[in-house]
């Protein structure tokens, strides 16, 4: 029998699904690195976000492995997920510790801290907010997503939680918003620690192959992003991918707008949602990663940039900072002034300079994913 304490893990989606970006790579990065000193189990939805069918070839409503095998999984279909299922399946595992991935999800965080609060869960509670609570997310939805917390604050749970926080900020943003919360405990995000060669792309002066990785949606910021191309240089050429599920229609009608207005020296091209085994392979056929988002508590894209080789042009709004001082990238303030020096910098670098700005990203990413003292640190503040 084992005796590693066990992690039941509830999150909306996880692998094969990649369309909700950011909060599936958290999961399977925390899995990959867990999965040694923890038995693991998850409880997760049987289809990608926005999808009406299952995931094509999962088992669904019995525990089977996960692909790398650190873990077991039940995939669910949503009608049967039900209170009574989740306490059934909880009871089965029999959790030291349970994980929630999310902080507004229906099926998968508020029925399970409404079973917590009526005693009909075992294990102690840690959830991740996953930026949910930022200034950025928090005015979409906001009706909605003030409900929740005032609803939650009122059961008094948050001084029975531990909160996992990745940076400085969502510490404060769970401070502010959840007052009686005992426990918040800093540390960022497992890294992708897949092994990457450093291939340098081709870099001619006045030329700029930008990439944008991220769900289509207001708080990513893409119609900024346009707007402010139709300015760029004309005897640059710029030519930007998109790469993203299209989460909100109306958003990307307007960004569609936007692109009928670029001037013929800027090409935009959108190619639908990438899936997380071909990401790198998109990010090498790119000079520079842009995303002007307006808040993110990790950003898994941006690491995985660094580790393609790309430098990024992002907002302040993410836990990348300093980027310029160590060649790696620009994180600015949201302004379009800013953000317009920035694209023209990277747009007027020749080969040499390039490959000084590529191979420092590189360089830093391999520094993030050597740092061994993560894991110890999650089971230290965490799981213990």
């Amino acid at each position: 029998m084992s005796t590693k304490k066990k992690i039941l893990v509830f999150t909306d989606w996880y692998e094969p699904g990649f369309k909700a970006g950011g909060p599936i790579q958290s999961c399977r990065n925390f899995v990959a690195a867990m999965g040694d000193p923890f038995e693991l189990a998850i409880l997760t939805s049987d289809r990608d976000l926005g999808d009406l069918q299952p995931y094509p070839g999962v088992v669904t409503n019995e525990w089977t492995r996960t692909k790398d095998g650190h873990a077991r999984i039940w995939y669910s279909a949503t009608e049967k997920l039900t209170p009574a299922t989740i306490r059934r399946l909880t009871d089965l595992v029999a959790p030291d510790y349970i994980y929630l991935n999310s902080l507004y999800s229906y099926r998968f965080t508020l029925i399970p801290l409404w079973l917590k609060f009526r005693g009909k869960l075992s294990g102690n509670v840690v959830i991740a907010p996953r930026g949910m609570l930022h200034a950025g997310a928090l005015q979409f939805k906001s009706a909605k997503k003030k409900f929740f917390i005032k609803v939650l604050n009122a059961m008094g749970l948050p001084r029975k939680l531990v909160f996992h926080a990745t940076d400085e900020q969502e510490r404060k943003d769970i401070a502010r918003y959840f007052p009686t919360a005992q426990k918040i405990a800093v540390l960022p995000n497992f890294p992708k620690m897949e092994a990457v060669e450093w291939k340098p792309l081709s870099k001619r002066p006045g030329e700029l192959r930008c990439v944008f990785i991220s769900r289509l949606a207001p708080k990513k910021n893409l119609l900024f992003l346009l707007t402010l191309l139709k300015q760029f240089p004309k005897d640059n050429i710029l030519r930007l991918t998109l790469r993203g599920d299209i989460e909100d229609r109306n958003y990307w009608e307007k960004c569609l707008a936007a692109i009928d207005e670029l001037p013929s020296h800027i090409s935009v091209s959108y190619e639908g949602p990438v899936p997380n085994e071909a990401v790198m392979s998109v990010l090498q056929q790119h000079h520079l990663f842009v995303l002007p988002t307006l808040g993110e508590n990790f950003g898994h894209a941006i690491f995985e940039a660094f580790l393609a080789g790309l430098p990024v042009l992002i907002s302040d709004k993410t836990p990348w900072r300093e980027l310029q001082q160590k060649k790696t990238g620009i994180d600015l303030p949201l302004e379009s002034t800013a953000f317009d020096h920035g694209l023209r910098n990277f747009a007027a670098m020749d080969q040499e300079t390039y490959n000084e700005w590529s191979g420092a990203a590189f360089e830093y990413a391999k520094t993030i994913q050597r740092d061994g003292s993560l894991k110890e640190a999650y089971k230290k503040n965490l799981f213990s």
